[in-house]
């Protein structure tokens, strides 16, 4: 949880928003609200079952949605609009499947196995090998659904698509396994040994080529959820911008719905499509297929229970965004308690097990990628003592893990002392109070240098401070003493977690990113570490090592 409240979220908080999603419906044909009283009478609702439906009703109330027709898009062109999720899963499905079937028949193949082949299986007899595969292929399906990898809620956005699919096909494995074991089926174990691994990675890259073509769909205004904002206007201009700035939901803003819908205007141009009182005919006037919720004093329980039962009748998707903010989904828990929906929100665990797999994935890959990388070391080394004056390798203190200092290495791209001339540098551009020491157009980086920094070829040494065990591949930028002694109170969590070469505002835009904008990137890190958000950020990383782009400098 981000303790400064910070106005930033990365796509995963989207689909954290899901998570606490319930149906609730309504119909607004009298007042919400003390405010709204002036628009309609207060009437109650007819009831009889109900002993609360006698008296006067006194606080913000819907009434049955049937007492008004929606002014609703015809019936093919909703169906069209909101069904887009449905079909996409099965697209997914139909891919899943085919990557199923390369991968076992593939596998096979290679092992010299044939689907012609017998096998043994004790009470029914022989049978052929590629019977034996095919029902290992249908219980890898079967596990990718029942763990829910193709949930419309999950899909196209964050990673929690991609560890669903890691565990589906685990746990698909270890049950085709238990089956061969207890009925033992002579299947080749090597099958299994050389499947997984590959069938992991042909479905993960399946998944993102799908997402990349969801991506562009998305671009041309298809393949969009239509959503509404109900609640304070503070908090739906909060949430809009998040949702807009992150680019990549799936979710296209119509309107707001707030109180005295009136005399509010929002500056980035969202429509205030009505108050409270009307806002169901509203929701049915723009054709919205979501509503997302934000908190309002206005908008009590029974509110927003009546309000939600408009919405089920209408198969309006129903998100409720909570007031915290910077919340990766698998952190949040929905806990029913007492007809409460609940919601759980776990501490990220920096120790443990955890710690000791990221510590040893840290030693193995930095370990191989030195020894890969070698003939490119020497290259480099080369070129930089012949480029200008000074060693090959510059060593600068930064601040690691509970602010503890170490030498950084990095390969030289300035010229010699080039430190000297830094405080100068910031003075000249305006910028010594921030602690992001950039300079802009930097005269100190040496031709070789320039495009060292430009493919990140300068931080390669850094390898060797990850071996040690000084810095991980994954992680928050280490500064400088000075940078750090500008940090506030917030600023200083960033040392929780060890410093990377890399991290979530490294592939967000570089250089490109604000001193605040970085720093909230490096908190959602610390906050919702993760063993699946570091593979997604070396993966990100490579891409933008390769396509560094105009931010990389």
């Amino acid at each position: 949880m981000n303790p400064t409240g910070a106005a930033f979220r990365p796509t995963e908080h989207v689909a954290a928003c899901h998570a606490t999603r319930g149906l609730i419906v309504a119909d607004m044909t009298t007042p919400l609200t003390e405010d709204a009283r002036h628009e309609a009478p207060v009437e109650p609702p007819q009831h009889e079952s109900h002993p609360a439906r006698a008296r006067q009703v006194t606080q913000p109330e819907i009434t049955h949605p049937r007492a008004r027709a929606p002014k609703a898009l015809s019936g093919s062109e909703l169906f069209r609009q909101r069904s887009w999720t449905r079909r996409y899963a099965r697209l997914l499905w139909f891919s899943d499947a085919a990557v199923i079937i390369i991968t076992l028949s593939g596998s096979a193949e290679a092992l010299g196995a044939r689907g012609t082949d017998s096998v043994e299986v004790q009470g029914f007899g022989a049978t052929s090998y590629g019977w034996g595969m095919a029902v290992i292929g249908l219980i890898w399906l079967v596990a990718l659904n029942i763990i829910d990898s193709r949930s419309d809620h999950i899909v196209g956005h964050g990673n929690t698509e991609y560890g669903r699919v890691i565990n589906g096909t685990v746990a698909g494995f270890l049950t085709a396994l238990a089956i061969a074991f207890f009925l033992r089926i002579d299947l080749a174990r090597s099958l299994f040994l050389v499947s997984a691994p590959i069938g992991v990675v042909l479905l993960l890259g399946s998944r993102w080529l799908w997402r990349q073509w969801l991506r562009r769909r998305q671009s041309q205004g298809e393949y969009l959820h239509r959503a509404v904002i109900v609640g304070d206007p503070a908090k739906v201009a909060h949430i809009a911008a998040m949702i807009r700035d992150t680019g990549d939901t799936g979710f296209e803003i119509v309107g707001a719905i707030t109180k005295r819908a009136e005399s509010v205007r929002f500056a980035d141009g969202l429509k205030v499509i009505s108050g409270y009182a009307d806002a169901v005919a509203a929701i049915d006037e723009v054709g919205a297929d979501t509503l997302i919720v934000a908190s309002a004093d206005d908008l009590g329980p029974k509110t927003l229970r009546v309000l939600g039962w408009a919405m089920a009748e209408r198969d309006v998707q129903w998100i409720v965004a909570p007031a915290m903010t910077d919340i990766a989904g698998p952190r949040i828990h929905a806990r029913p308690v007492a007809g409460l929906p609940l919601v759980h929100v776990a501490f990220p665990t920096l120790e443990g097990w955890r710690g000791f797999l990221k510590r040893g994935m840290d030693t193995a890959v930095a370990g191989a990628l030195i020894l890969l990388l070698a003939p490119v070391f020497i290259v480099v080394a080369i070129v930089v003592k012949a480029g200008s004056a000074g060693p090959v390798f510059y060593r600068q203190e930064r601040i690691g893990r509970g602010g503890i200092p170490f030498g950084m290495i990095k390969f030289r791209s300035m010229t010699h002392n080039a430190d000297d001339q830094l405080a100068a540098l910031l003075d000249l551009q305006g910028t010594s109070d921030k602690p992001l020491f950039k300079v802009v157009d930097d005269p100190r980086v040496t031709p070789a240098g320039r495009f060292m920094r430009k493919y990140s070829i300068d931080e390669l040494p850094q390898l060797l401070n990850v071996l040690a065990g000084e810095m991980s591949l994954v992680g928050p930028r280490p500064q400088r003493p000075a940078e750090v002694a500008l940090y506030d109170d917030t600023a200083h969590r960033r040392l929780r977690v060890k410093p990377g070469m890399s991290g979530l505002w490294q592939v967000s835009g570089r250089s490109a990113l604000s001193w605040e904008d970085a720093i909230r990137l490096d908190l959602y890190y610390v906050e919702n570490w993760s063993l699946a958000q570091d593979f997604i950020i070396l993966l990100r990383t490579f891409s933008a090592v390769l396509r560094p782009g105009s931010t990389a400098h």
